[in-house]
């Protein structure tokens, strides 16, 4: 089993560079939230026109159209979109099976981690980081400002593998805790004892926006093994003798295939976000091919 990060491995001078240019960008967020660079459901006193209405008993005098009030001899108030921060709940994938390999997939998995973190802080949005395995526990409750940054690099570098991976227990964990509606982003390979049809049916039932990062690499669906060979299921211990012939191969090939099916079919009917980053390659530059323009609308 792989050694856990350092800091540098995860929060040095050159990675913090890389996603200046990255900004994390809600299209609307609950109310209740303070002022960042996020679009909200209310209308207030913002800076974005948005609509009109009747002026009501109450309301502020500052709001009045005195324009439309000469026109048409009726009192109506401007409304602005008010701006709010976004928050971002963090779910890295820390179960036994992300620290094995010659590249552990927890190295990626806590680096894509530390990017979104200093995207949304860098936004004024409010972090927090919920590393999951057979459960779901804090590492980092919501906290805003850049200068968390460091804080963030500290704890994630101090995570240890945890047992098998069990995503629906985390998220009735996520759940319980009654955390303000925002954007949750799930970063794992999503390989589930459970299976796909039960982590999607669990992620069916947050009541929070999503964006799901899959890590992967080319021997997911393509593994270069073949005759009798020992596996070893990483999470569970159990060892399975097995001949691999291209037969073998060609029902391992489909129901990968099904798996991923499954999961890109819950992203395109709920209109999610599922961004796939090859751990052997570069996250940073990954991650950048997806905010095009510099900004990821979620």
């Amino acid at each position: 089993m792989a050694d856990t990060v350092t800091a540098d491995d995860l929060f040095d001078a050159e990675f913090l560079e890389s996603l200046q240019r990255l900004r994390l960008v809600a299209q609307r967020v609950p109310r209740g939230g303070r002022f960042a660079e996020q679009r909200s459901k209310a209308l207030g006193t913002g800076l974005e026109f948005q609509d009109y209405r009747p002026y009501s008993t109450g309301d502020d005098l500052r709001a009045i159209d005195w324009n439309i009030y000469r026109r048409l001899g009726r009192v109506f108030l401007r409304l602005f979109e008010e701006l709010e921060d976004l928050p971002v709940y963090l779910l890295p994938d820390v179960s036994r099976s992300m620290w094995v390999e010659e590249t552990p997939r927890a190295h990626a998995c806590l680096r894509s981690a530390m990017a979104f973190a200093a995207i949304a802080l860098g936004q004024h949005d409010r972090v927090g980081v919920f590393p999951f395995a057979e459960d779901m526990k804090p590492l980092v409750r919501p906290r805003s400002g850049w200068n968390s940054l460091p804080l963030f690099a500290q704890a994630m570098t101090k995570l240890e593998p945890g047992g098998a991976t069990d995503l629906s227990r985390s998220l009735r964990r996520l759940e319980g805790m009654q955390l303000r509606s925002g954007l949750v982003v799930v970063i794992s390979d999503f390989f589930d004892p459970a299976g796909a049809d039960a982590m999607v049916t669990a992620l069916k039932r947050l009541r929070h926006k999503l964006l799901l990062v899959q890590l992967v690499r080319d021997s997911d669906r393509d593994p270069q093994i073949q005759g009798d060979v020992r596996l070893r299921d990483c999470e569970s211990g159990v060892d399975q003798d097995i001949t691999v012939t291209s037969q073998v191969l060609d029902r391992y090939r489909q129901a990968y295939d099904n798996h991923a099916r499954i999961l890109t079919d819950f992203a395109q009917k709920r209109r999610i976000g599922l961004v796939q980053l090859n751990v052997e390659q570069n996250v940073v530059e990954q991650i950048a091919t997806v905010f095009e323009g510099g900004r990821y609308h979620a």
